[in-house]
């Protein structure tokens, strides 16, 4: 391991960086993600049951909680309704474009670092001597690793974060059509 950190060089605190930066927003996102904490199925069912109008405050809480809430207090449209959930969708993408950005730059600094190991590698005169090509090459080779290693899970878990918000989503959806129908029904009793 020591010799991975002393080959990448300079490139191993932006790569270090980009790795624990990824590291902290895919366990951050993955928790924050839980259906259990995003559309707890007590407020699904209380919804699709009609009874939204006396939900624990445990569950208003929630992103879908906040939608009922919303919907309780502004009998709003259905439009408005929608606009105000994907606010609620759009908070729950908090942080996943720079986990997109990391699956970017850090092949990229592998590839700076590959390229600085090569630059480095030729001395302005003559061939170069074993010390340098070892160096050289080690920093070239290592840095590439590196960035792959870091990218590569982040592309992972950046494909798996959006995939679990498709499917918040379409949970979300479908709340707000049941919402909207019972809006638009207990505006019609009070007509």
């Amino acid at each position: 391991m020591n010799t991975l950190i002393e080959g990448a060089g300079p490139f191993i605190w932006p790569l270090g960086l980009c790795s624990l930066l990824a590291m902290f927003i895919v366990i951050e996102r993955l928790l924050a993600l839980r259906f259990s904490r995003v559309l707890p199925e007590a407020l699904l069912t209380a919804v699709a049951g009609g009874e939204w109008g006396n939900l624990p405050a445990a569950l208003r809480r929630s992103p879908g909680g906040r939608v009922v809430d919303f919907a309780e207090k502004n009998r709003p449209d259905p439009e408005s309704l929608k606009a105000y959930a994907q606010i609620e969708l759009t908070r729950l993408e908090r942080g996943l474009f720079l986990l997109d950005t990391i699956v970017g730059i850090a092949p990229l600094l592998g590839l700076l670092g590959t390229v600085y190991g090569l630059f480095i590698l030729f001395p302005s005169e003559g061939l170069p001597d074993t010390a340098s090509l070892t160096r050289g090459v080690g920093l070239a080779l290592t840095t590439t690793m590196l960035g792959l290693f870091i990218a590569i899970p982040s592309l992972v878990a950046s494909n798996y974060l959006a995939r679990r918000l498709e499917i918040i989503s379409a949970k979300m959806n479908l709340l707000v059509e049941r919402l909207a129908a019972l809006v638009d029904g207990a505006v019609e009793k009070r007509e």
